[in-house]
């Protein structure tokens, strides 16, 4: 069974996710920095597909599954540093 986002809203700290499945799943908009530095306005214009959520305007995506793992942005993740 694929889990979808089926509605998405904003506070004024976080994002907040409907899925399919009836959960509703919130993630600091800290975790998403291009989120973070948007207008109300441009987090507004968003796209929602099978996987997940697309900003065009903001170039960033966010997947279901990552919501569910805890993950944030991924552009520039944290290297392993194992010495």
């Amino acid at each position: 069974m694929t889990i979808s986002p089926e509605k998405v809203w904003f506070d004024e700290d976080n994002l907040w996710v409907l899925l399919s499945d009836g959960r509703t799943i919130g993630a600091p908009l800290a975790w998403f920095p291009r989120l973070l530095r948007a207008s109300k306005e441009e987090l507004q214009e968003f796209e929602l597909s099978v996987h997940g959520i697309h900003w065009d305007n903001l170039d960033e995506d966010i997947s279901v599954k990552g919501l569910l793992a805890g993950r944030g942005d991924q552009t520039h993740p944290k290297r392993n540093r194992a010495a």
